[in-house]
């Protein structure tokens, strides 16, 4: 079986995904080391305990997430479940990686490129070929979708994402132009609204989205935060097994939200 030292992987990420470009929430990149080669890798939305009971099964080596650990502002005492999954991690010699906001904005393996692929969207792109982004840390997209209703919309991504979405603003609205960022963007909305798209996709819903959708030209629709964020790590592992031919697997431990 292949395999690739867990430096040489690391350093090829960062550079893949340009880490060093984003001011992120969390550190991007090997969180937690572990064995200095790696021949398997489990991928996976978020680090939770049973991702990583799973690898553990399995004999990988590996984890590589989008969640992944050490947020910002969040409690840094090792105690509970947070003490749990670092001592499963280290006891396995198991090396976890994460990768936020990198792995949102990617124009080929990211989020918002997978999601696009997925549900249809024709992303507007600059004279160089990059998507065109805007908003916050310039996160979230734009783009044309086959004209539809807003019903029919939500239709089209309940059957893709295999989750009912939450539209807010009126069912027979006709949608052709979208703006999308996956997760948990809903305070993205009103660059949506400056933009002028007809409707903004994201994973979570706040109150005052309801407010914004019916007082604006442009519906909201919250398509779950876990199923908008699954593709973009499928996609990183994809090319990881490929550039250099190690065995990389997807887990996707159903999350509602």
């Amino acid at each position: 079986m292949n395999q690739v030292s867990t430096r040489q992987l690391a350093e090829w990420l960062d550079d893949a995904l340009q880490t060093q470009r984003f001011k992120d929430y969390c550190p991007n990149g090997l969180q937690v080391e572990g064995k200095d080669t790696i021949r398997h890798i489990i991928t996976g939305v978020t680090a939770s305990q049973a991702l990583l009971d799973a690898a553990t099964q399995q004999n990988a080596d590996a984890i590589m997430v989008h969640h992944g650990w050490f947020w910002k502002n969040e409690n840094p005492v090792l105690r509970g479940a947070k003490r749990q999954r670092i001592a499963t991690a280290l006891q396995h010699n198991l090396n976890v990686f994460g990768f936020h906001l990198p792995l949102d904005a990617h124009p080929e393996w990211g989020n918002n490129a997978q999601l696009a692929r997925r549900l249809g969207f024709e992303p507007e792109l600059n004279d160089d070929g990059t998507p065109v982004n805007f908003g916050p840390g310039d996160l979230v997209w734009r783009g044309r979708c086959q004209p539809c209703t807003l019903e029919e919309l939500g239709r089209h991504i309940e059957r893709t994402l295999g989750r009912r979405p939450l539209l807010l603003g009126d069912p027979g609205k006709q949608i052709r132009t979208v703006a999308w960022c996956t997760g948990g963007a809903q305070n993205m909305m009103e660059a949506a609204i400056d933009c002028g798209v007809d409707a903004y996709i994201t994973g979570e819903a706040s109150e005052q989205n309801f407010h914004m959708a019916h007082e604006s030209s442009t519906a909201f629709i919250a398509a779950g935060h876990h199923a908008t964020e699954r593709y973009g790590i499928q996609a990183l592992g994809e090319a990881i097994a490929k550039q250099f031919g190690i065995r990389v697997d997807f887990l996707d431990l159903d999350n509602p939200v």
